[in-house]
């Protein structure tokens, strides 16, 4: 089959393609950064094409010639509060494409929610998925629906709120939403349903729509315990009948105590507020087989994830922002010595340090840093500056989709990773909420010239660029900080790097410039 994966840089997308490579059909991926693709291992395997949905120009090329369609795109998380009217027109434009082209099927993921013929009476997420369906399911090219609740799976947005509020609040108070009915599926089982739709004879002229979920019916305070137990936590959990537009509160605390931002938390907290149980009777299994060892429950799918994350093999997160972030410009070019910041106030603050350690061994502790491996340095610091920027709206300390890999794109706390060469330059750009801009760079090469010719150097490099006076007064007051910070920062990099297994505990020593 000829296939078409849209959002393919997304959570559920990026996983998709490398399915329906291995099941032997032929993809193409879009993006509206095709570019962007490059981090996916499958993308010299793919044909890649730019599409913006917004855009109806661009579609006739992408979907020319294609069987299938897979229609993997939302605006949830966009923090545009007319999402709604996006996600319908780009489903408009799709199917009139998609019929134009002589498609055989369209295939989309939407969301479990109780039947109803109003769709006034959903969330407003829930809603538009809903019309979305609706859309497809009206259009020439016959399509087929997967509806599915809570997705469990390593790197996805649910699975980062069910860990996140567990491991870190021993005692909830929850709205009366804790108490509703949720049948999650493990993201195995979704990749499994929706690599299945391109070509089982079965789907053949099918235009319908299907709940899929693991079988097994739980409260959503039960996926917090039982996770907990999974954990060695005892959690306690109290549900309080709060008159208040809980949406709005729970979506703000879920994106204070996870790093899930505000603008996905509210709509998945509006989407938490209904049950979301299968209620046609399994009708998938009549065209779809449930998958060889059946479907796994809630907590197979949260050991699975929790060894994925082990195994640093996350290969798609939540966090798909990176993918219209990417700059195209080289970071060097943008930094203080460009002619471009003549004239421009820009602060620094710069490290230089040796060790006889080589340089893919200083590498593997630089491209490590961040998310639960830390900053190397002070984490009570840190954790303040966290909690300080998520009270005002910004990242905070959100993590990192890989512990040890990264990738042009991928957010790291509240930096994101602006420009990569491996082994030897990490430049990250700040996202966290401040008047200025700021970046992080770290390099990593061989010493030429002087007493250090031959060793490894190691330089480190924060800078500010202000945005007036409040930019000004912020790097003063922050100065005394990162005079505790960032000496240690690269004192403790430096021996990390020299403690590698099998080198022995007095294999590089460390020699400073003095900064």
């Amino acid at each position: 089959m000829r296939v078409l994966v849209t959002g393919a840089s997304g959570y559920i997308g990026g996983r998709l393609v490398a399915e329906l490579l291995d099941a032997g059909h032929s993809v193409r991926a879009c993006s509206r950064n095709p570019d962007g693709l490059a981090r996916f291992g499958w993308y010299h395997r793919v044909e890649t094409s730019r599409v913006d949905l917004d855009d109806p120009s661009t579609l006739p090329a992408a979907v020319e010639g294609m069987d299938v369609i897979y229609y993997l795109v939302h605006s949830m998380g966009s923090g545009d509060s007319r999402f709604e009217d996006s996600e319908r027109s780009a489903a408009e434009h799709l199917t009139e494409a998609a019929a134009a082209a002589g498609v055989r099927r369209i295939v989309y993921l939407s969301g479990l929610h109780p039947p109803v013929e109003d769709l006034s009476t959903l969330s407003q997420h829930m809603r538009s998925r809903e019309r979305v369906a609706r859309i497809l399911l009206e259009g020439e090219v016959p399509a087929v629906v997967f509806r599915a609740a809570t997705i469990i799976g390593s790197g996805s947005a649910s699975f980062e709120i069910i860990r996140h509020l567990t491991e870190r609040l021993p005692v909830m108070t929850a709205p009366q939403w804790i108490n509703n009915h949720i049948e999650p599926l493990s993201v195995r089982d979704v990749l499994y349903y929706l690599t299945a739709a391109a070509a089982v004879p079965a789907l053949e002229g099918v235009n319908d729509a299907f709940d899929i979920g693991c079988g097994s019916v739980y409260r959503f305070s039960d996926l917090l315990r039982n996770y907990g137990r999974l954990r060695g936590l005892r959690r306690l959990i109290i549900a309080l009948p709060i008159p208040l537009p809980m949406d709005q509160l729970s979506g703000g605390w879920i994106s204070f105590v996870t790093p899930v931002p505000r603008s996905l938390a509210v709509p998945l907290a509006q989407s938490m507020a209904e049950n979301a149980v299968t209620t046609d009777g399994h009708r998938v299994a009549g065209f779809i087989p449930d998958p060889p060892g059946g479907l796994a429950d809630y907590e197979t799918a949260v050991r699975r994830a929790l060894q994925r994350e082990e195994d640093g093999n996350v290969p798609t997160s939540w966090d798909t922002s990176w993918q219209d972030r990417v700059s195209h410009r080289q970071v060097s070019d943008e930094l203080p010595t460009d002619p471009d910041w003549a004239g421009q106030t820009v602060y620094s603050d710069s490290r230089v340090a040796y060790t006889d350690a080589p340089v893919e061994d200083v590498w593997r502790i630089v491209e490590s840093v961040g998310g639960h491996n830390g900053w190397y340095s002070t984490p009570s610091l840190w954790n303040i500056r966290g909690i300080l920027d998520r009270l005002v709206g910004g990242p905070g300390l959100g993590g990192r989709r890989d512990p040890l890999r990264l990738a042009a794109g991928d957010r790291v706390d509240w930096w994101r990773v602006e420009r990569i060469e491996r082994p030897n330059v990490l430049v990250l750009r700040a996202e966290m909420k401040v008047s200025g801009r700021a970046w992080l760079v770290m390099r990593v090469d061989t010493a030429e010239t002087g007493g250090s010719a031959g060793m490894t150097r190691y330089r480190q490099d924060a800078v500010f660029l202000p945005r007036g006076l409040k930019g000004r007064a912020y790097w003063w007051m922050v100065a005394p900080f990162h005079r505790a910070i960032f000496p240690l920062m690269k004192r403790n990099i430096l021996s990390a790097a020299s403690e590698t297994p099998g080198r022995g505990p007095d294999r590089g020593s460390i020699h400073t410039d003095g900064h």
